[in-house]
């Protein structure tokens, strides 16, 4: 137990870390930046990164960022710097997909969080959702593709 007068630091940036993720999340979502995507629309928009035949099945639009559910594999669309000129494409086949998980919004947490941990690396990768997004939607089609 700490002496009296002595401040847990760590805690108290944890529970501010949190307090700012809350409040982002909540301009995110009064601003309607995170939300599906009609995967018509996504096909038509990323065709030039498909495969012949490759499908989009859901997509999802968080800030900048999107998020594709193709047939085939996961990819995350990374737009980067202050233009959004250079984007990252992160292309990751279901079945290099070893576990994942999600964390539902809570009353005072209005963000849910999706983690996906991809076999030979020891970090997930994280992405945060507001309240535009069905977290179960999206574990169903996880789970519809990972579990094949």
């Amino acid at each position: 137990m700490a002496p009296e007068g002595d401040v847990d630091h760590a805690d108290s940036r944890i529970r501010f870390s949190k307090i700012v993720r809350t409040l982002m999340g909540a301009l995110m979502g009064l601003f309607g930046n995170a939300h599906t995507v009609d995967p018509s629309s996504a096909q038509r928009d990323y065709a030039r990164l498909l495969g012949n035949g490759e499908q989009v099945y859901a997509a999802y639009l968080l800030v900048r960022d999107t998020i594709l559910f193709t047939d085939r594999r996961l990819v995350f669309v990374d737009k980067q710097g202050l233009t959004g000129k250079k984007v990252e494409y992160h292309s990751i086949p279901y079945r290099s997909i070893t576990h994942f998980s999600v964390e539902t919004a809570g009353h005072f947490d209005l963000d849910a969080e999706l983690k996906i941990w991809i076999s030979g690396s020891p970090a997930p990768i994280e992405k945060t959702f507001t309240k535009g997004v069905d977290i179960y939607e999206m574990q169903a089609i996880l789970t519809q593709f990972v579990a094949r």
